[in-house]
């Protein structure tokens, strides 16, 4: 099976680097509108057999586009949100984002009991994005290709995890409708396919991601990080 996961276009949070990870989140700015209208054009070539999005509304609206111009409904799913802040919820000073990030790359580097202040560890992270993965692969084809809008944060530390062929996840960038490809299927596991950092519709205005933290690596959240 072929699994796209596209991150959700930009939201306020983004612009602010504010911590939006509980429901229903912030929904999409003017610039995040136009980057799901541009996925249709930016996918034309890609057989989607089906369309799939967090309970967060920032992912159903970016799906949406895509769906209305493929005749396909958004199934929401649960288990593809982001990683939830917990303590940390709405926070966009440089404690609060560079402890959500140590956290997640802990989590990548193998200690899935550290938690999340106020939140979850990284096995109930992990367990969550396995089952709903697992639960989608259990309804296609090997030959289906599947699209799930899910959240930076969320994509880059599950497909470190769970991929092989990925390097260092920490060098690597996720803007707003970036795209990580992966092939294969929950017995077999994941290969990297291809890591499209920049968004489907093209890359925006520097200004207008200069806050956006959970899709940079590491070095760069701490720059864009407020206060």
């Amino acid at each position: 099976m072929r699994l796209m996961l596209l991150r959700h276009g930009q939201t306020p949070s983004n612009l602010a680097g504010a911590l939006d990870t509980a429901r229903p989140g912030a929904e999409l700015t003017a610039l995040g509108h136009a980057q799901a209208r541009a996925v249709p054009d930016a996918l034309r070539g890609e057989p989607i057999s089906a369309i799939y999005a967090s309970a967060l509304v920032r992912t159903q609206l970016t799906a949406a586009p895509l769906a209305g111009a493929r005749g396909l409904r958004v199934a929401v799913t649960e288990g593809v949100e982001e990683i939830a802040a917990g303590d940390l919820e709405m926070r966009s000073d440089r404690a609060a984002v560079m402890t959500y990030l140590d956290v997640t790359h802990s989590w990548i580097h193998g200690d899935l009991k550290r938690v999340m202040p106020g939140g979850h560890d990284g096995r109930a992270f992990v367990a969550g994005y396995d089952a709903a993965i697992a639960n989608i692969a259990a309804t296609h084809d090997e030959q289906d290709t599947v699209l799930v809008v899910s959240h930076g944060a969320a994509i880059r530390a599950w497909v470190a995890i769970r991929a092989r062929g990925i390097g260092s996840a920490e060098d690597r960038w996720l803007e707003n409708t970036g795209m990580v490809t992966l092939d294969g299927d929950p017995v077999a596991g994941w290969d990297l396919a291809a890591w499209r950092a920049e968004p489907l519709g093209g890359s925006a205005p520097p200004a207008a991601t200069a806050h956006d933290v959970t899709g940079a690596p590491v070095r760069e959240a701490e720059n864009r990080a407020a206060g």
